[in-house]
């Protein structure tokens, strides 16, 4: 049987909730805020041209402009309204709904999947293992996983290290913000490279 993400309930409890977080972006967009921290920290990593999923997409905000920066975008998320406003503001991504503890995308391997905006806290109860092993399934040998979310969220960082290491990735970096802050034992957030284990 699947199992309901948080992000689902929050949606059944506030039918309203994905329109609000398309909104609120839109808003922040319209104030000239900067929202491409973590493209930029991607764009980075990779060179031009590189094969990355945006896992956990949302309305396509870091997937949209990593495609724009010229790399190979596959995007997937749960919400099917959040997916329609991805393909509706980046028309020529390749954007998909779906689970990504059963990702299913045939032949695909990445240099980069990036994880952000609080997906790994979203996500149902006790998968968060079986996503991780789905990111090292769908990274090419040499590709690495970049996750990105905020403690006080019902999955705390001590337990997300233990499921890295179980789902056959290693750290290969860890930052307390987009910006390369370090990380330390009272940070609040987590910036997270993860490689396959040799």
């Amino acid at each position: 049987m699947k199992r309901e993400s948080l992000w689902e309930a929050q949606r059944k409890e506030n039918p309203g909730h994905s329109a609000w977080y398309i909104s609120r972006f839109e808003a922040m967009r319209a104030e000239g805020k900067d929202l491409h921290g973590e493209a930029r920290f991607i764009d980075a990593m990779v060179p031009r041209s590189a094969r990355i999923l945006d896992a956990g997409c949302g309305p396509g905000r870091v997937g949209g402009e990593l495609a724009r920066l010229g790399h190979h975008i596959t995007g997937v998320d749960l919400d099917p309204e959040l997916v329609a406003a991805a393909i509706k503001d980046h028309p020529s991504v390749d954007w998909h709904v779906g689970d990504l503890s059963e990702l299913n995308l045939p032949g695909q391997k990445f240099d980069l999947i990036v994880c952000a905006g609080n997906v790994m806290a979203f996500l149902a109860p006790g998968t968060a293992r079986e996503v991780l092993q789905q990111f090292r399934e769908y990274l090419a040998p040499d590709g690495r996983a970049v996750i990105g979310f905020g403690s006080g969220r019902g999955y705390d960082f001590e337990t997300y290290f233990d499921d890295v290491g179980a789902a056959g990735l290693v750290p290969a970096g860890t930052f307390s913000t987009w910006d390369l802050r370090p990380f330390s034992p009272s940070s609040d957030f987590i910036v997270s490279i993860l490689s396959p284990m040799p």
